[in-house]
């Protein structure tokens, strides 16, 4: 597939401008745009594009596809207003803030016959793609667990709770190795700051049926960092730590447990650490989205994925937080 320069960066903040290296780097970057023009300018007198307002990169018929980097608030309104006209969206996490305009976005996609798009990078990751790999190759055998934990000491947010701010992430890698969306969620949600009434600690676990279970640590307030997922199955066990270095980020256990005379027995086996091609998820996120836009494919993380994954966000904070819960 020939690579073409037809995507806009919308905002370019602390997330945003990784968006336009990446899509730079890969060499499909267009144009770029900001509120702040000035940043833009910056921006694009950097990588050699075209600043422009968002409303020049909706009429610019050169641009097929825009990356919308802005804050969260703003997601579903340019959202439905690139498909309307007749852009192509990648919508950073989460891809709305109510289940309602989420609908409208993947409603508005397909009658479009535009491709919708959920930035959740880590489903993009080399170690988590081979993680399914194995899944898929039944190296584990019957899944029976899936626990992912995101801890660190800040970044302290104000205008969401931890799980909001930490989770999506982690929610979309859970569900996709589920195959399917839970049958019912508990949740419990710490506010571990006297001054603040936004959680700062939250656990949510899920049953999916057939024996599956799941669960989603995180905090902002953890002494040190942690970026886990951990899968177990009843033929082996695997972690994705993507705290280590490439060649340990994929850890494979052949542990089982046993049953004789009707006693549990554990068996342990040894570790083996996965080959992964280095490689960055943004990077391989954008191309992704980029081949979409060219050949017509649905995105693995497409509209419904976003929809799927922003339902259980919302099902978290109502069962935490009762059902008049928000992100805040």
């Amino acid at each position: 597939m020939s690579v073409q320069k037809n995507i806009a960066v919308i905002g370019c903040g602390a997330w945003g401008q990784n968006h336009v290296r990446s899509a730079h780097e890969i060499g499909v970057l267009y144009a770029v745009s900001d509120y702040d023009m000035a940043r833009a300018q910056d921006f694009a007198q950097k990588y050699a594009v075209k600043a422009l307002s968002f409303e020049d990169v909706l009429k610019d018929g050169d641009i097929a596809g825009i990356i919308l980097a802005t804050p969260a608030p703003l997601h579903a309104k340019m959202a439905l207003e690139a498909l309307a006209a007749g852009k192509h969206v990648l919508v950073e996490k989460p891809i709305a803030l109510s289940i309602e305009d989420a609908q409208k976005i993947v409603t508005a996609g397909e009658k479009a016959g535009r491709v919708v798009m959920v930035g959740h990078v880590l489903q993009y990751h080399p170690a988590f793609i081979a993680l399914k790999d194995i899944i898929a190759k039944g190296m584990l055998g019957n899944l029976r667990h899936i626990a992912s934990s995101r801890l660190n000491f800040g970044k302290v947010r104000t205008e969401e709770n931890v799980f909001w701010s930490f989770a999506p992430h982690d929610v979309s890698m859970v569900l996709a190795i589920a195959g399917r969306e839970p049958i019912a969620t508990s949740a419990q949600y710490h506010n571990g700051l006297a001054q603040s009434d936004i959680a700062s600690t939250a656990t949510v676990q899920f049953d999916f049926g057939g024996g599956l279970s799941g669960q989603i640590h995180t905090s902002w307030l953890n002494p040190f960092k942690e970026q886990k997922l951990v899968v177990v199955g009843d033929a082996g066990m695997a972690v994705f730590d993507d705290t280590l270095d490439w060649d340990k980020k994929l850890a494979f256990y052949k542990n089982s447990v046993s049953f004789e005379k009707g006693v549990p027995v554990l068996n342990k086996g040894d570790v083996e650490y996965l080959p992964v091609t280095e490689a960055p998820p943004l990077a391989l996120e954008i191309g992704h989205f980029a081949a979409c836009m060219a050949n017509g494919e649905r995105p693995r993380t497409d509209g419904k994925e976003g929809l799927a994954v922003l339902k259980v966000m919302q099902d978290a904070d109502t069962q935490a937080l009762g059902k008049h819960a928000k992100a805040a």
